[in-house]
């Protein structure tokens, strides 16, 4: 089974400044954030409305939702249903904050760029009672610290970055972050890390023992100089391709979202540090120009349903936060899968990426200058 290759997260320095968010560090789900903007009132909208009458157009990631979408939208809302793609993150904030008139109406985003979009006033809040599916979604799903209770996005995937390794090829399983940046000799310029600025950062951070929302220059600098001093260790920086060196065996061991490790390969198991990691969402947001917003409601509960929602799970290998979705899927598979066998509490022991507005550029600079160093 494959998996369309995408850079689901890519940094938000460009838009750091017109978007800087007021909100603190904080963990898993337990921090509270700035109160959001979507909780002002918005204008009511009809249960009842004539579906057939509305259209919608969405913005996501290309292989991140059946190709089959429209036909079915259409059939089972009778609303007519575009897909337009956007390659990363960056993209796609570029296009919702230039002030133009995108025509969408529903963008998948990361969950830290719907807070910054949220922040900015460019988000519909939800409406709950056109989103009964929303009782599919397991409680963990409302403890995420940059929207708590779903007020203004509705996660559509979730996981953690981890270790993913060669068994037959390590004397010693890694179980530290500090594997990854001071390898042992059998895995000597045989690791990957991510260049994607948060991620980059993300094993000094975690082996530091620091918050993956730091904005202390002195722990950033901290964290330059352990990546520095791990950088000649390394076979390199790798976002995408990672899975295939390792399974090449050029790799033994890489830095990875837990989706993108091939743990369906024999040899090839995936691990969270035992420092701790992060926890990263995808999102759907209804955008406040959107001219239909009942339908777009429509589709995100249509999403919801477990059968569809269930998707993604079983062709992308994420875990989706619903749980009559995972209930439902094929036992082989998810047995086969490590990373589908996360619970939602695990999952809520790694630190929610928030957006960090105009302390973004630090990790900017952080990772300029390590790319940088000869």
């Amino acid at each position: 089974m494959s998996r369309t290759r995408y850079p689901r997260n890519l940094p938000a320095a460009a838009l750091a400044v017109g978007l800087a968010l007021a909100v603190s560090a904080c963990g898993g789900g337990a921090a509270d954030t700035a109160a959001p903007a979507a909780s002002a009132s918005s204008a009511q909208l009809n249960p009842n409305a004539d579906l057939s009458k509305q259209s919608i157009t969405i913005s996501v990631w290309d292989g991140y939702t059946p190709k089959e979408l429209a036909t079915e939208v259409k059939d089972k809302l009778k609303t007519d249903l575009k897909v337009t793609l956007h390659d990363t993150n960056e993209v796609i904030m570029a296009k919702l904050t230039s002030g133009a008139d995108t025509g969408l109406d529903v963008a998948f985003v990361s969950g830290q760029y719907a807070q910054a979009l949220n922040e900015a006033g460019l988000l519909e809040p939800l409406h709950p009672e056109l989103i009964p599916n929303l009782a599919n979604l397991y409680p963990e799903a409302k403890e995420l610290s940059y929207d708590k209770g779903n007020v203004f996005s509705v996660p559509y995937t979730w996981g953690t970055t981890g270790i993913c390794y060669r068994t037959d090829l390590l004397k010693t399983a890694p179980t530290s972050w500090n594997d990854i940046l001071d390898p042992p000799a059998d895995a000597l310029k045989k690791v990957t890390m991510m260049t994607t600025e948060r991620w980059l950062a993300l094993p000094a951070i975690k082996a530091l023992g620091y918050s993956v929302n730091t904005k202390s220059d002195e722990e950033i600098a901290k964290v330059k100089a352990k990546l520095l001093e791990a950088k000649p260790k390394l076979l390199g920086y790798d976002d995408t391709t990672f899975g295939d060196k390792l399974k090449s065996g050029e790799a033994v061991m890489v830095e990875a979202w837990d989706g993108w490790c091939p743990t369906t390969e024999k040899n090839i198991k995936f691990v969270v540090p035992k420092e701790g990691s992060d926890l990263w969402v995808d999102t759907m947001v209804v955008l406040k120009s959107s001219k239909n917003k009942e339908a777009a409601h429509a589709f995100i509960n249509y999403i919801l349903d477990p059968k569809v929602h269930g998707w993604a799970a079983e062709n992308i290998l994420y875990k989706v936060p619903n749980k009559a979705a995972m209930d439902a899927m094929n036992p082989e598979l998810k047995a086969a899968n490590a990373p589908l066998q996360m619970s939602p509490s695990d999952l809520l022991k790694g630190e929610s990426i928030i957006d960090l507005g105009e302390d973004s550029l630090k990790f900017t600079r952080l990772a300029t200058e390590v790319a940088a160093q000869q």
